[in-house]
């Protein structure tokens, strides 16, 4: 039977560093999230972060848009912002209206304030091997690979998935520390012909049960990163926990693995980015 990665309990160990840490600093570490609309998932994210702010005692300061907000408005408010000295990390809910781009709303974020990770300057300095911030979900698997001392070098990494937020920045991390990784998606055959060479399998493609037992050799570790529902409406991964565990020699639990660790990493890359304002690094 697998070991379970505890990620709430790896989650709370490091928001336990990050409290000392930020009491040290001179200012307060700050948080702006833009919300737009009023999707009640993504209210609830937001709530979410801001209690993590509160927790750890940085400040968050939320900006609710109305629905129709349009990209101008949107781009002015990022730009006060950018140059707001008391914002250490701009944060946009995803997703936000049709009539608004994504990809402009990301580009206009300061790359010293973007917590996330996604401009294009913070991409390029992960791949580079030169990061400032690295993207949460991504870095705090590899947090967890650390805590539970999980080698990476020299393993079989096969990652699900191929998104900008998730699969290309993990495959990225995942060979900057000499694994040996495969790239599957929707357009790959025969899929379980590389889950099952897999020593390390990162799930994140969003489809639940994904992941069988027979897709999996014994003593894989697992990493679910999907959050889907299942016929009752709770919560599961892409992965058949209740069967992959049995074969599996560490597997997170969905929820209460990746997701913690995505929270606490956002709250070290915005004490990262409030260092560096506060010219402490």
């Amino acid at each position: 039977m697998a070991t379970l990665i505890d990620g709430k309990a790896l989650a709370a160990k490091i928001k336990a560093q990050l409290i000392e840490e930020a009491k040290t600093l001179p200012r307060r570490p700050g948080l702006a999230v833009i919300l737009v609309g009023k999707d009640p998932a993504s209210r609830i994210y937001v709530t979410n972060k801001e209690k993590d702010c509160e927790q750890c005692g940085f400040l968050s300061y939320e900006y609710k848009l109305p629905e129709e907000t349009s990209e101008d408005e949107i781009l002015d408010m990022i730009g006060y912002l950018n140059n707001n000295a008391k914002v250490d990390g701009i944060l946009v809910q995803m997703p936000v209206p049709a009539q608004l781009d994504e990809e402009k709303i990301i580009f206009a974020i300061s790359p010293d304030k973007d917590v996330d990770a996604f401009h294009p300057v913070n991409v390029g300095r992960m791949v580079i091997g030169d990061p400032v911030f690295l993207p949460c979900t991504p870095a705090g698997i590899m947090e967890m690979f650390k805590e539970y001392n999980i080698q990476i070098a020299g393993k079989r990494c096969v990652v699900l998935g191929r998104s900008n937020i998730v699969g290309k920045p993990m495959a990225t991390l995942l060979m900057q520390n000499d694994g040996t990784v495969t790239t599957c998606h929707t357009k790959t055959e025969n899929l379980a012909k590389y889950t099952r060479e897999a020593d390390i399998l990162v799930s994140a493609a969003g489809h639940r049960n994904l992941v069988t037992a027979d897709m999996v050799k014994d003593g894989v570790v697992v990493i679910d990163v999907a959050m889907n529902r299942n016929e009752e409406g709770k919560f599961c991964g892409d992965v058949d926990f209740a069967e992959v565990s049995k074969k599996a020699s560490y597997i997170t639990p969905v929820p209460g693995g990746v997701g913690p660790m995505t929270r606490a990493i956002l709250l070290k890359n915005i004490l990262t980015a409030s260092k560096r304002h506060q010219g402490i690094q």
